[in-house]
């Protein structure tokens, strides 16, 4: 009576194991993807008039700052394709790769925003050129803290790939922003939480549960990006007066 009491108890989780086993194992190669889709599809809209044949020639740190970035949606993609053919210790080697390059990315995009700032600005004469420094920056201080605690927690998976997976989806509001509907109602980051939430999604019909990461982080994401627009479209003194001070 117990072993058959137990037996139905396990039953359901073995059958959603084993209904979603293809979902489990490639989820997160398959997001590296998506991921990888979704730049392309958003920068193509604007990267021959603004990098490769722009009127006006951007400053060359522009150059440097695409590549790095680009580089880590490459590092992404391969990082998640070597776990799934288990090749753990090329992981795990590339893996320091990948946090030398973040450590170049976060400073890089914090210099690149003040530049393209300034060039908006005092170039192409954008008028809220001082407020949208609130984007990139709270981009970048997004990006540094889940990333940094990816790295962290490297030897602690099922934290370690969602860390990752949100701070690498945390950077596409620059390629949902390339669609001008997206951008002129603010709707980015509405964009990119939709594709976390993918995540959260995986994790409901393969776990039966929202892991943490996602509980934490999802909610935290979404009151910074509330305030990043604020301080772009609101335009509060104190930090229009910032902007000046930065761009001049």
């Amino acid at each position: 009576m117990a072993s058959s009491l137990q037996g139905a108890l396990v039953a359901p989780r073995v059958s959603a194991a084993g209904r979603y086993r293809l979902l489990d194992k490639y989820f997160y190669f398959t997001m590296s993807l998506l991921i990888a889709a979704i730049v392309v599809a958003g920068f193509s809209r604007t990267v021959n008039q603004n990098l490769f044949h722009p009127a006006v020639p951007r400053p060359f740190l522009l150059w440097i700052h695409a590549a790095a970035f680009t580089l880590w949606v490459v590092f992404f993609i391969l990082q998640s394709a070597l776990v799934r053919v288990r090749k753990v210790k090329w992981h795990r080697l590339l893996g320091w790769f990948g946090a030398g390059l973040a450590a170049v990315m976060v400073p890089l995009g914090f210099t690149i925003a003040i530049i393209m700032g300034r060039f908006d600005k005092h170039v192409m004469h954008v008028a809220d050129a001082n407020t949208f420094l609130s984007i990139p920056f709270g981009d970048m201080a997004i990006f540094s803290v889940l990333v940094g605690l990816a790295i962290y927690w490297r030897r602690k998976p099922e934290l370690h790939r969602r860390l990752l997976f949100i701070g690498t989806c945390g950077l596409l509001d620059a390629a949902f922003g390339r669609f001008d509907y997206l951008f002129n109602h603010s709707l980015f980051f509405t964009a990119v939480d939709t594709v976390i939430l993918l995540g959260v999604a995986r994790d409901l019909l393969v776990n039966r549960r929202i892991h943490i990461v996602y509980r934490v982080a999802l909610p935290s994401l979404m009151v910074v990006q509330v305030l990043m627009v604020y301080l772009w479209r609101g335009a509060p003194a104190w930090w229009s007066n910032v902007g000046q001070a930065l761009l001049g």
